[in-house]
């Protein structure tokens, strides 16, 4: 019995993570159409159907799921030989500070990943305000920071880019997002300190936009968690918006948001090789996790 080709393998895994295939041609350095045809010889091998396609993208069957389990495993076994070969070691403890609107459903998957990987690493996770990350990078309480930036036109600190987002006004699905009193727009946030809240609020109040702080969360979790109560409207980047959300229409129009951009916070000096290398993995495996965007 032939084995399984890791290439066509790599392909399924980064769209079925990307959600869809024009997503997921640029981190494979291919055109779509390369793409939908290793699919295809990967499902002609396999001889079941592997994925759904759809105008919302595509999707595992579960043949495809159960795969996608193995396919994982072979990938991390493939890439921990090749760096056993080259004597590349991923060894030893590194703190991560990483903003909570950051692929929030995803991310669980990539530590999982990760474990795979580099089971001699020992990855430290802290979700922090992208604020405190920024400010705090020269503390030296973590090891590789990773923040949620503004794309509003002003300038930003150095970083390295890793994904792009667009952000949305969001409520529950069905809801009609007024306050009963006054007809105010009901804004759920979280404390100050999230840039991302103020710039919210700071946008409302510059197009004259009535609002009232409807529920004040202390994280993403309850942020999602208040916006699918029905309890107000939410401001959250693609990744962030909870199954069952939609953009919300509210009487009045809202004013347009710009994107964000996440992005690890450059090497500092002194910082080991383990960390560099890392930061450059993570780059590229961040790049590739499905952002669940609303269609």
């Amino acid at each position: 019995m032939r084995p399984f080709d890791l290439d066509l393998l790599r392909s399924f895994t980064v769209a079925m993570a990307s959600g869809s295939l024009s997503e997921a041609a640029p981190h494979l350095c291919r055109s779509q159409s390369a793409l939908s045809e290793q699919l295809r010889k990967l499902e002609a091998f396999a001889g079941v159907t592997l994925l759904e396609r759809g105008k919302k993208g595509v999707r595992p069957t579960p043949a495809g799921e159960r795969l996608m389990v193995h396919a994982r495993e072979l990938l991390a076994m493939s890439d921990r030989a090749l760096e056993d070969v080259r004597g590349v070691t991923f060894a030893g403890e590194l703190r991560l500070a990483i903003t909570d609107y950051f692929l929030p459903v995803s991310i669980a998957e990539l530590l999982k990943q990760l474990r795979l990987r580099y089971p001699r690493l020992r990855l430290h996770v802290s979700v922090r305000k992208s604020m405190q990350i920024e400010s705090g990078a020269d503390a030296g309480d973590f090891d590789i920071g990773l923040s949620m930036r503004i794309l509003d036109g002003r300038s930003l600190p150095e970083g390295i880019p890793v994904r792009r987002e667009a952000l949305h006004w969001v409520s529950a699905m069905g809801s009609e997002p007024r306050n009963e009193e006054d007809g105010a727009l009901p804004l759920l946030v979280l404390p100050q300190g999230c840039s991302l809240q103020r710039f919210t609020r700071e946008t409302l109040g510059a197009h004259k936009v009535p609002y009232v702080i409807a529920h004040s969360a202390s994280g993403v979790a309850g942020l999602q968690s208040a916006l699918m109560a029905g309890l107000g409207v939410a401001c959250l980047n693609a990744s962030a918006v909870p199954v069952g959300a939609e953009i919300c229409r509210p009487a009045f129009p809202l004013p347009a948001l710009p994107d964000v951009e996440f992005s690890l916070l450059p090497a500092r000096t002194g910082e080991s090789d383990l960390v560099g290398a890392v930061r450059e993995m993570l780059a590229s495996k961040f790049g590739g996790m499905s952002d669940k965007s609303l269609k």
